[in-house]
Formats: C-alpha cells, structure tokens, sequence
C-alpha cells in the first residue's frame, strides 16, 4: 500500500511501530473499507442463504388467486427475509414487462401467448381445463356436465376484455356459432367470484380457480376448453437464487394442484 500510495504509512523503530501523519489520515478510511468489506461479506451470504433478496413475478388475475397464491404461501414460510413484488397483468403485457427488465419471472398463458422472443426462456407448467362455477345457495344449473349451447342462455358473468380468458371463452362460442348471456360484465376475478357465490349468474374460470373458490361449485364441459402456462424468464440474465428457488416452488406446486385432479395436468 505505501508503494501504491507512494507514501510511508508507518514509522519502524525496533520494537515500537507507530503511525505517520499519513497513516494518521489513512486510518479512518482503512477502517471504513474493512467494514464495508465485512457488511459485503454478510450481505452476500444472506443472498446465497436466502435471507435477503427480491423476486418480481408477474401473472395474471387467475392464476394469481390460485397458483400463486398457493405456492407464495410456502415461499413466504421458508424464506421470510425475500422481498417479493407481484404485477398482475395480461399475458402480453407481462411480456413486455419482463422483456424490458420490470421482471424476474411471468407466468403467460402460453396457449393464448406463444413465447416467440429469442431473448426469453418459457418452461411449460401446466394445461388445465376451464369449467363452469355455478353458486351452491343460489344454483342456475342442474347435474354435472353442460355443453356450450346449454351453457349459452344461462345468465353468465363476463371477464374485462383484458383477461385472456375472456377471449378464450369468446372464441370458443364465436366458432359454435353462439352468443352468450352475459348479465354482468368487465369484472375483476374477485368480483366475478363474488357475484358467481351470490347468484347472479355463472363463470368460466380456469380449473384451478375453482379447486378451492367458497361457496360454488364446478361443472365440466364435455368438450372441455383448455389453456396451457409457461413460466418464462429472460435468458440473457441469469436468475437469481431467490428467483430460481421460486421458479422451482411454482412448478413444485403445479405438479400438487395437477396430482389427483382430471382437470389439472402438470407439464414441469
């Protein structure tokens, strides 16, 4: 250090090794680096052990209330020191978002969203049927099959526009050459959840939305609709240890939604 500074730090005498007035001035500088040295070290093993850092996760509203919810329950347990940040979107518009660097990881819906960028990696996760909720106090519906002519004059609960699953759905009737009832439309899956409990008419949601939603009840489609969902990532930046482990909980927790459901299948 004194050749790099090109300054004597210390005056040597046998058996007695003081300061000089530049060390003098060094010392509190010395001491500041030492420190940052050590907060870096502590910073950087919290990092590696997961007990410090952030995961941006982007979804949209259906599989927020499901799939995210579920596996942000065990993240959050097993590592209570990780900043977590969740955007609800549209899957083209998380796209954009985690192109752009706004996000570690997206849950697109591939069937309706391919994932043609070179610059993004897409792990497929799941494909799940959508199927008809219908409330348990005040029904609309009998049995436990409906085909889409059925279901079309039934009073039904439509999506906004930017759910993917409202184009889904609306596809679906356009090609059956049908239109449905729509009594309520524009609402948000909470909202649509609400009014489907309370009797205003029905919903199609995805399978796993319904797994666990109070107060209603799930009835198949015998030509079932289906979607499928990626979980993609820029693959130009590498994952951190916080994101990785929760990329690794959320294909954990499709395989456990998928196990035991017909409905549900796991593709991780």
């Amino acid at each position: 250090m004194e050749q790099e500074l090109g300054s004597e730090l210390f005056h040597r005498a046998r058996g007695n090794i003081t300061l000089t007035a530049a060390g003098q001035a060094l010392l509190p500088r010395a001491r500041r680096v030492l420190a940052d040295e050590e907060s870096i070290r502590t910073e950087m093993a919290d990092l590696a052990g997961l007990r410090r850092g952030r995961v941006r996760l982007g979804a949209p509203p259906t599989l927020c209330v499901s799939l995210v919810a579920e596996a942000l329950t065990i993240f959050r347990a097993r590592y209570p020191g990780v900043q977590l940040q969740i955007i609800e979107a549209g899957s083209h518009r998380l796209l954009e978002q985690l192109s752009g660097g706004e996000l570690d990881l997206a849950l697109i819906v591939t069937s309706e969203h391919a994932v043609n960028d070179k610059h993004l990696e897409n792990l497929p996760l799941l494909e799940e049927e959508l199927v008809v909720i219908d409330s348990l106090e005040h029904p609309h519906l009998a049995g436990s099959e409906l085909d889409l002519r059925a279901l079309a004059s039934v009073p039904q609960l439509a999506f906004s526009h930017s759910y993917d699953l409202r184009a889904s759905t609306a596809l679906a009737y356009k090609n059956a050459g049908l239109a449905p009832n729509i009594v309520v439309e524009g609402g948000e899956m909470d909202a649509v959840l609400r009014f489907v409990q309370r009797g205003l008419g029905v919903a199609v949601v995805p399978a796993t939305v319904a797994l666990d939603a109070p107060g209603v009840r799930s009835i198949a489609l015998p030509e079932p609709l289906t979607r499928t969902i990626g979980l993609a990532h820029r693959r130009d930046v590498s994952l951190t240890r916080a994101a990785t482990a929760m990329a690794a909980l959320l294909a954990d927790t499709a395989g456990q939604l998928a196990s035991g459901n017909g409905q549900i299948s796991s593709l991780a």
